[in-house]
């Protein structure tokens, strides 16, 4: 009986290189936030490179418009106030922490209107106060990460039909 000793396996992969994404495909959420031609995107990397870079304000408020929120909700959840936001020229550059979470807002609104089926519907169901956050509508929360959280967590837990 004779023992042959296996062959060492290299530690190299032999697969060729291959990208696991459509090159063009923009994000699903992108179309809420093409409001202005300063917003171009057409990979998660754009989209990173957008946050950084900020958008111009005329399409922060293009996207607000096409959510329903006033300036007054929109300012809430991006943190700065109505008046800063209101000085900003049409064309000038919103700051990165706001582009960030106007973002993160689109997202949402985005993945609200695929639970939903309905972007109308979706818009009725965050600004109605719900027991599952405390009496509170869901809009409301979205000025932290925890309740943009939560947000998603609820539309997670609507989508699969557990309402409780």
């Amino acid at each position: 009986m004779s023992y042959k000793s296996k062959p060492e396996a290299k530690n190299e992969v032999n697969e060729p290189m291959a990208a696991y994404a459509v090159q063009g495909a923009m994000p699903a959420f992108y179309s809420l936030l093409n409001g202005s031609k300063s917003v171009k995107a057409s990979s998660d990397f754009d989209i990173i490179g957008l946050a950084r870079k900020g958008f111009a304000k005329s399409a922060l408020l293009s996207f607000a418009k096409k959510i329903s929120l006033n300036i007054q909700e929109l300012a809430n959840i991006l943190h700065i106030s109505e008046r800063t936001l209101q000085r900003y020229e049409d064309d000038a550059i919103i700051k990165t922490e706001y582009a960030e979470k106007a973002i993160e807002l689109a997202r949402l609104y985005t993945r609200g209107e695929e639970v939903f089926e309905s972007m109308d519907k979706f818009k009725i169901w965050i600004k109605t106060p719900s027991v599952v956050f405390r009496g509170e509508a869901p809009v409301t929360i979205l000025d932290t990460s925890a309740g943009f959280d939560m947000v998603f967590k609820e539309l997670g837990r609507i989508e699969h039909g557990i309402f409780a």
